[in-house]
């Protein structure tokens, strides 16, 4: 587990980075207003993008140049992402970061050979955050 302020994340995308070096899925879980928009930014940073990342809540996902995508399933849910045929995006080079990803989407991935880490984040003090990362 690290703790870390919002301002320092690069550590953390370092770490995601190296357990995904040719792309792959984060999911992203945290309660609202956790961070997981915010690690998105950071990453994008990380990876030399400049564009303006905002949550995809009511479109389910953004593009940012060619190799990141940004997912958010709250509003739509599993069901939903898999009947908008979602699963093919997943399979597209790149970073693919999805908030509110459950278990039936990490095992979907599992089956389908998707490199996929989970980040879990947690507010854990005033100005610090609660990262675990795994593989999935």
């Amino acid at each position: 587990m690290m703790k870390l302020p919002l301002e320092e994340l690069s550590q953390l995308c370092a770490k995601v980075a190296e357990l995904l070096p040719q792309g792959g899925v984060v999911i992203l879980q945290g309660d609202l207003a956790s961070g997981k928009t915010t690690f998105t930014q950071a990453y994008a940073r990380y990876l030399g993008m400049s564009d303006a990342i905002t949550s995809p809540t009511f479109s389910l996902q953004h593009q940012y140049g060619e190799k990141l995508y940004h997912y958010d399933l709250y509003n739509y849910g599993f069901d939903k992402f898999l009947s908008l045929g979602m699963m093919e995006e997943l399979e597209r080079a790149g970073y693919h970061l999805i908030e509110w990803g459950n278990e039936p989407l990490i095992h979907l991935l599992k089956r389908s050979g998707i490199e996929t880490v989970i980040l879990k984040i947690s507010k854990c003090e005033e100005n610090l955050r609660c990262y675990e990362v795994q593989r999935a």
